[in-house]
């Protein structure tokens, strides 16, 4: 978290490709595209992988924004879609798309995304 801190306090801009809770939410939204390929249920496909696409891409467009509460707006968002993304993960489970426990590894990622995001947050409104 130090060196995200750094990271966004610095005068020269270095890019959101480096935080580490856009890295992570990228790479939750590649498994949650590449388990969904063959899923016939559109719907709830197409709305998952919208989530799961909006959490990065949002870390990504507030960073480039000009100011720190543009930013935090958009952590916000990606919060939200996070949380979205652990309630269709439930869902795709109760259906039975999804296995237990991978729907339950899923969700301990989000989780934890949810955290950084949280910790970012916090870290632009004290800075």
């Amino acid at each position: 978290m130090e060196e995200q801190r750094q990271l966004l306090t610095r005068d020269s801009y270095e890019s959101f490709e480096k935080l580490e809770v856009w890295q992570k939410s990228k790479d939750v939204a590649v498994k949650v595209c590449r388990l969904m390929r063959d899923w016939r249920d559109f719907g709830l496909r197409d709305q998952m992988s919208r989530s799961a696409v909006s959490i990065s891409s949002n870390i990504a467009e507030g960073a480039e924004r000009l100011s720190k509460a543009e930013f935090r707006q958009f952590l916000g968002y990606a919060k939200g879609s996070a949380g979205e993304l652990r309630t269709q993960l439930c869902i795709a489970e109760e259906l039975g798309y999804l296995g237990a426990e991978t729907a339950q590894s899923l969700r301990d990622e989000l989780i934890q995304i949810s955290k950084m995001i949280h910790g970012l947050i916090r870290s632009l409104s004290s800075t």
